[in-house]
């Protein structure tokens, strides 16, 4: 409705240019929002107060030629003029009713899909030197979020798994395993099933001898020289390290493959040539030995350019430079129409830089679309970072096993008398389902803190909620398997219907804006919105006590969309449902 109201009011500015009362050159972004109060309609536009200067008349003025000017619809009811010059609508009940009987049998929810794009979506990237932990959490989940809206609304998405899978703490960790393999021979491969303590434990060698550290250093060089010896080495460690990760990836219901996965060491046959490009176009520059690429958009505190590190003094190549690379690839190769990194706030710098470096240097097509989708960061209660009572980082999978003996807990104060096997795996869902759900409801570019009282809470914006709203709702249907609904439709009089109604149809707004800004809270609000609005509705308006057999079959159906919109909805948050909890 709201995509319709903007083709009408379209519609009506180009018959006031071709009037001569708007000029002919004049461009207007046509912005249509829903209205708060009721009373004031469904929609309202400040359209008429935007042209107020190019047409010299006074704005209610305006609002009236648009009004006049509007195509005849049958989804609209009538148009009024309020305030200073804005223009209301107010949708057709019937109009309403007709898209909600569209939206139930439809595999979108009766959703307008988008002119296709391909989409590159880079998330996750852990560093395959160490075990993910809880900084991981935030990439991973809300990337993956954005990437099924993305693939329901009908894109073709390229996951990229962007791996740290490269560079110096390579050497001391190859050092270490090859240590290891001498004294203990091909057994020492076990010592890697704990990630963190064979990281620990090289480091500790790499400090503490210089023997090792010099061995370490000249790995570094072999790996990235090709030698067989090494990357042989390299490939067993990265394997044993994605394992880890897919192991995660499965439990936390993350769409991520191994198929996905294009590390940094992807692009190191290319770092030296996009160092050669950049020279011969005339933009490096050299600053203590580094090449680098001064831009006059980025200074800091005291006017001076802020470089861009291509290749340090000793000959090593720094992220930028791979991020160059990846950027061509993913131009050239991969030709996405967008590209979209889900990467903490802190690198927001880095990305503006090396964007506007990759167009400049014409590494990339002008159009295409390069975004940061940065997050904040996750706290404990005390405010800072979340750490362990030790004050070390969090294990991911620790924090997901404390989320499942918490869950099961809770489950089983609410189902003394439930079979334990039941009680398990209800107990997996809404432990998982909780910790994503608490990240993606917060605005992805704050911070956030993390308790999990609060996520595993029965009120309120959390999963719990969400899933009993979902569980009641399908219950109905369970007292309900007689009722024949094939001659059924939706009927909108009661006020509580409309609100229901309403909140439905706001579907297709909500994932535009998920997956044009990369913003998942925007959809576990709305979900949130819409059970409160079951809630409303299943209270005010009687469905299976309906008074009359039509009002029950209508009834039912809006339920039915309800269920299929909530349970649609948390799929693509990654969020499994329950028929029972």
């Amino acid at each position: 409705m709201k995509s319709h109201t903007q083709s009408l009011l379209a519609e009506s500015l180009n018959a006031l240019k071709q009037q001569g009362i708007v000029p002919a050159d004049f461009e207007a972004r046509i912005q249509v929002d829903r209205t708060k109060d009721k009373s004031h309609g469904d929609f309202a536009t400040n359209l008429a107060m935007m042209l107020t200067k190019a047409a010299g008349k006074n704005p209610r003025e305006i609002a009236q030629l648009l009004i006049d000017n509007l195509p005849t619809s049958a989804h609209v009811e009538k148009v009024e003029i309020a305030g200073p010059g804005f223009i209301n609508f107010f949708i057709d009940d019937n109009a309403l009713a007709n898209q909600l009987m569209a939206a139930l049998n439809s595999d979108t929810l009766g959703i307008e899909l988008p002119a296709p794009q391909t989409v590159v979506v880079d998330y996750s990237s852990p560093n395959l030197a160490k075990e993910m932990h809880v900084g991981h959490l935030r990439s991973t989940i809300i990337g993956d979020s954005v990437v099924r809206a993305l693939e329901f609304l009908g894109h073709n998405v390229i996951r990229q798994n962007h791996v740290g899978d490269w560079g110096t703490q390579f050497g001391m960790l190859l050092a270490y395993m090859e240590e290891l393999r001498a004294a203990n021979g091909e057994q020492a491969k076990m010592e890697l099933s704990d990630l963190e303590t064979f990281y620990r434990a090289a480091k500790v060698r790499f400090d503490e001898s210089e023997e090792f550290a010099t061995r370490a250093r000249k790995l570094v060089v072999e790996l990235q020289s090709g030698d067989e010896y090494c990357n042989k080495l390299w490939r067993e460690f990265n394997d044993i390290s994605l394992s880890h990760c897919h192991e995660l990836y499965e439990r936390l219901g993350v769409s991520l493959t191994r198929a996905d996965v294009r590390g940094e060491s992807a692009y190191n046959d290319d770092l030296e040539q996009v160092v050669a490009d950049l020279d011969a176009q005339g933009l490096l520059a050299e600053s203590n030995g580094a090449k680098v690429v001064f831009q006059e958009e980025f200074k800091n505190k005291e006017g001076e350019p802020l470089p861009v590190i291509i290749q340090k003094a000793d000959g090593g190549y720094l992220y930028a430079t791979s991020d160059l690379a990846a950027m061509r690839y993913r131009s050239s190769v991969l030709k996405a129409d967008r590209a979209l990194y889900f990467v903490d706030l802190r690198q927001a710098l880095h990305f503006q830089q090396v964007f506007k470096l990759a167009k400049t240097a014409n590494f990339v097509r002008e159009e295409m679309s390069f975004e940061h989708m940065g997050f904040g960061t996750m706290n404990g209660e005390d405010g800072r970072p979340f750490k362990t009572r030790s004050g070390g980082v969090v294990k991911l999978i620790d924090l997901l096993n404390e989320a499942d003996s918490r869950a099961l807990e809770l489950v089983r104060s609410k189902n003394p008398d439930m079979d334990e096997a039941e009680l398990a795996e209800i107990a997996r869902v809404v432990g998982i389902a909780s910790v994503k759900y608490a990240d993606l409801s917060k605005n992805r570019a704050s911070d956030y803190i993390f308790s999990f009282e609060q996520m595993l809470s029965f009120e309120g914006n959390t999963a719990p909620y969400l899933l009993y709203a979902y569980t009641r709702v399908a219950g109905i249907f369970k007292r309900a398997q007689d009722v024949d609904l094939s001659d059924a439709t939706i009927i909108l009089d009661h006020e509580k219907e409309k609100d229901l109604g309403t909140k439905l149809a706001q579907f297709g707004e909500v994932m535009a804006r998920m997956v044009g800004k990369g913003q998942p809270h925007a959809l576990c609000g709305y979900l949130f919105e819409l059970a409160g609005a079951f809630s409303s509705f299943y209270e005010a308006c009687p469905v299976l006590a309906a008074e009359t057999e039509e009002l029950k079959k209508s009834r039912l159906l809006l339920s039915q969309l309800t269920a299929k919109t909530l349970k649609q909805g948390l799929n693509l948050l990654g969020v499994e449902t329950l028929e029972r909890m």
